[in-house]
């Protein structure tokens, strides 16, 4: 999310489920069909939908 003329991290999802949670509470509607569209998830460190442990 961006916060005046920086970047901030609201949160870490560690699965498409906690993504979608953050976002409906973020007040997106219809979350889960957002996923794949770049224009609302920039996916960094790994493919769509892999989740991994760091």
């Amino acid at each position: 999310m961006h916060a005046g003329a920086r970047d901030e991290i609201l949160g870490t999802a560690y699965s498409d489920h906690d993504l979608v949670v953050f976002l409906e509470g973020a007040g997106v509607q219809d979350a889960d069909s957002i996923l794949d569209d770049d224009r609302w998830v920039e996916w960094r460190g790994g493919r769509a939908h892999q989740w991994t442990t760091a």
